[in-house]
């Protein structure tokens, strides 16, 4: 499975909400939220995920009514994580 990072604004969503979205399970894109890095003043949300392709990310965030600003596949050198 590939790994993205993206970003868009808050779309009115708080911290509890957020948490809510990254406990969630796969869903029906394949999409899996592993973090979310947010800033509520910036209004800048910056989400990692697990999705099987781009297009499942841009998905996955209009079922919620947010269009994202960009979305880039990414690897990273964390040991706790391959890829």
């Amino acid at each position: 499975m590939a790994r993205f990072l993206d970003v868009h604004p808050t779309g009115g969503v708080n911290e509890e909400m957020l948490k809510k979205m990254q406990n969630e399970l796969p869903d029906e894109f394949g999409v899996t939220t592993e973090d979310i890095l947010y800033n509520i003043e910036d209004d800048k949300v910056f989400c990692l995920i697990e999705a099987p392709e781009k297009n499942a990310v841009e998905k996955h965030h209009a079922k919620y009514g947010i269009k994202c600003e960009w979305i880039v596949e990414v690897k990273t050198t964390s040991s706790k994580r391959t890829g």
